[in-house]
């Protein structure tokens, strides 16, 4: 910076870079696609994987948008900012998130040839500002009701696994996940609820995919803790116990002197006998499943063996909180208080091998507003992608359970969104018009990539699929099986609506706050690139 045609006078400090104006804005978007880009062939039934290696060696094969970012080394601010779409995608809808990320870098892209036409950053923001509101409004006219279809949630679940690892299994795998989210699933006040964490999911390697089951009732990852126990209890009553079954320590340190051989002796005995005695509490309050969060002693261990007590120690605390909730049992701190009303109940309680270790089955629960799901897959890395997919899958069911409506998938809502967007955009004067076009245009991106992964030609499927919205067909979308459109009702291709809501929200909101930005200025010593040929700071 020059003062008066006097030495230039330093403000940055040195090593700072700073890009301005046009090249900041075209750096920018550029970053957003390339991250845009390299999820887009993941989309859709059709869609491929990717392979991601980490610095440690460690491999993790998925199509799921939000793991691939998460495992992309990233360091562009830019590139950054289209991550937290996925993230918040993920969070909100647990599907979608490809479809938000490659909205954003189309949004981006679109903008970008309205800036070299001189329309104004602040312009094309308004314009899709306005077009995101009116397209999240016309969503309500798409929807279908989901209220008593037990059979829309089924297909909610298969489309979501469509093109995912589970996508052979999809109709097995989409019974367990309505039947897993109806379990949990409260009314209050006329309002629906899931809350996604009374689903405990378990995953073991070794047998196929369909050998995973819904547990009605809690599965722990632990065993019995002594041999002699009987491996399986009908009719159990459960002591949830937080504290250890095991002598107590004092609080403070102490000594303790013992001058005499038979002091010793009454000293051990009276451990014994304390150790006994909470054992015989235990019974007398008519458990016969003991579960405790923290260490058994091991003399505790062989007395409650001798009892006949199915005994687990060190769970964990989720663990603890799904039990009392699924058997009715409350979890108590001091074994001396423990009554028989304090105890949970379930039709059996039984140690089963799965795989290469041993796990607790708890099933029968009369009130059960907790369940598990076991999921087994060939090899861990086919188990790990069951996972993802699984969590998908129930994710969109609870939403579409919670709001009682979706919308037909295959790109047909994005369509006919565009198509409304276009008539809207003649009623709007200025330049905003020219940003609600490049929006409605940009929403194409998502049949177009549908078709691009399908191996059809995009252009001919697009231009198919806008004749059958003109012709009336608000339900039409790309058949990526056998070519041309097709009408999604009928194929029961459907999503939650609040995934598609999502997905335009936070594109658009990302989009605009990219655009925003005509100064970037880097103390880190970040390379801020100069287009795509400087994207070297971009790793997979």
């Amino acid at each position: 910076m020059y003062s008066n045609g006097q030495a230039p006078i330093f403000i940055l400090k040195d090593g700072t870079q700073r890009t301005r104006g046009r090249t900041a804005q075209s750096n920018n978007i550029a970053a957003a696609k390339a991250v845009a880009d390299a999820v887009r062939s993941t989309l859709g039934p059709k869609g491929m994987d990717k392979m991601l290696v980490d610095s440690m060696g460690d491999v993790v094969i998925t199509n799921d948008g939000a793991t691939i970012l998460k495992e992309m080394d990233i360091e562009h601010p830019a590139a950054k900012m289209i991550i937290e779409v996925a993230k918040t995608q993920e969070q909100h809808c647990y599907d979608g998130t490809t479809s938000a990320v490659i909205l954003s870098g189309e949004l981006l892209k679109r903008s970008e040839d309205l800036i070299e036409q001189n329309v104004h950053p602040t312009v094309i923001c308004e314009g899709f500002r306005l077009a995101a509101e009116r397209a999240i409004g016309l969503l309500d006219n798409h929807g279908i009701s989901t209220q008593g279809e037990n059979e829309v949630l089924h297909e909610v679940a298969k489309t979501a696994l469509t093109g995912k690892s589970a996508g052979a299994v999809k109709s097995f795998m989409a019974d367990i996940c309505v039947r897993a989210v109806e379990s949990v699933g409260i009314t209050e006040n006329d309002e629906r609820l899931v809350d996604l964490s009374d689903i405990k999911v378990e995953k073991r390697q070794g047998g196929s995919i369909k050998d995973s089951s819904l547990i009605d009732g809690i599965l722990l990852d632990k065993e019995r803790v002594h041999a002699g126990m009987p491996r399986t209890i009908s009719e159990a009553k459960i002591a949830l116990v937080n504290s250890a079954i095991e002598v107590k320590k004092t609080e403070v340190d102490a000594k303790i002197q013992i001058t005499d051989p038979n002091q010793l002796a009454m000293f051990l005995e009276e451990e014994e006998n304390y150790i006994r005695n909470l054992v015989n509490t235990i019974e007398g309050a008519g458990a016969n499943v003991l579960v405790c969060q923290k260490g058994i002693d091991e003399l505790a261990q062989h007395y409650l063996a001798k009892k006949g007590i199915f005994a687990i120690r060190r769970a964990k605390k989720s663990d603890m909180e799904a039990l009392s909730k699924a058997t009715g049992g409350t979890i108590i701190t001091n074994v001396e208080d423990m009554s028989e009303s304090d105890l949970g109940q379930a039709a059996k309680v039984e140690e089963k091998k799965i795989g290469e270790s041993d796990m607790t089955f708890v099933t029968g629960c009369p009130e059960a507003k907790s369940v598990s799901v076991l999921l087994r897959g060939g090899t861990e890395h086919v188990v790990d992608e069951i996972r993802r997919a699984f969590d998908d899958a129930v994710g969109v069911v609870s939403v579409a359970w919670e709001d009682g409506a979706v919308l037909t998938g295959g790109g047909s809502v994005l369509a006919a969104l565009s198509r409304d967007l276009r008539t809207y955009a003649e009623s709007i004067g200025g330049r905003e018009q020219m940003a609600i076009e490049a929006f409605a245009s940009a929403l194409e991106i998502i049949p177009r990539t549908l078709a691009e992964n399908a191996g059809l030609d995009p252009v001919t499927t697009l231009i198919e699929l806008r004749k059958a919205h003109a012709d009336g067909d608000e339900f039409a979308g790309i058949n990526v099986y056998e070519g041309g459109v097709a009408n999604m009702k009928e194929a029961n291709v459907v999503e939650p609506v609040r995934v598609v809501e999502q997905a335009i929200q936070s594109a658009t909101e990302t989009a605009i706050m990219i655009l925003r930005i005509d100064d970037v200025i880097s103390s880190k010593g970040v390379p801020m690139g100069d287009g795509m040929g400087d994207m070297g700071d971009f790793h997979m």
